[in-house]
């Protein structure tokens, strides 16, 4: 058996996060299991060092727009996450076994168009789902505060979020806005691509100076021999704290 590929993740940078139910099976039941999750989420990410930018709980998986803090604290709040939930969800419905598909999956990016594609793709789900006709219509993504400014104790705005307008009121307007206009099918692709394949999302440019820090290869192409790792700039893009 070939090892686990390791996971993309480099402080700093908000990382794209899809976990799903085993088998494509439920993982939320009813309107507490999607309240619990959330708490949890509240929770954990903080003690594990973790934002969150935008999310959306499905109804047999979940999407997550995070920047962690370390290079382990997204794996950290995802055990942590999971491990409460379910738990919760065996003991509520006196069941056993594994809910979640093994390990989550994820892709990271600093570009600004590509975070602001992630966050319109992740909202967007139960409206391509066809559980909703409006994302306002569907309690348990974060669109409701991004876009329309209702309070959250969860969520923290990414600076490419916050360059809207460094006013509340305009910047919803201006995510709204941005949120209308039609999504191209090209980054749409690209996202789920990236994510599913555990790949860098960006430009060329980007996947070639993550490439250079880490020494592997982050996006697909051919196999080849590992690359020269290179120490992190202070002033390159992407490992600015955000």
């Amino acid at each position: 058996m070939m090892p686990r590929r390791p996971r993309i993740v480099v402080p700093g940078i908000p990382l794209h996060i899809i976990q799903r139910g085993n088998n494509r099976q439920a993982c939320f039941f009813a309107d507490d299991d999607y309240h619990r999750y959330l708490e949890w989420l509240t929770e954990y990410a903080a003690k594990s060092d973790c934002t969150i930018h935008a999310y959306v709980l499905m109804t047999n998986h979940v999407h997550l727009l995070l920047t962690p803090g370390t290079e382990d604290a997204a794996g950290l709040l995802m055990k942590r996450l999971g491990q409460r939930y379910v738990q919760y969800i065996n003991r509520s419905y006196r069941r056993s076994g594994t809910l979640w598909e093994g390990r989550f999956r994820s892709c990271l990016s600093a570009e600004e168009n590509y975070i602001l594609a992630c966050y319109r793709y992740i909202e967007l789900n139960p409206v391509r789902a066809k559980m909703v006709l409006e994302p306002a219509d569907y309690p348990w993504s974060s669109f409701r505060s991004n876009a329309l400014g209702e309070p959250s104790d969860l969520l923290t705005p990414h600076p490419a979020f916050l360059g809207f307008s460094s006013l509340a009121t305009e910047r919803h307007s201006a995510y709204l806005k941005y949120f209308g206009s039609q999504p191209a099918s090209e980054i749409e692709n690209e996202i789920r691509a990236a994510t599913n394949g555990n790949f860098a999302l960006g430009s060329s440019r980007f996947q070639a100076e993550i490439e250079a820090t880490l020494g592997r290869r982050v996006s697909r192409g051919r196999s080849g021999r590992p690359l020269k790792k290179k120490a992190p700039d202070s002033g390159d893009l992407f490992v600015s704290r955000s």
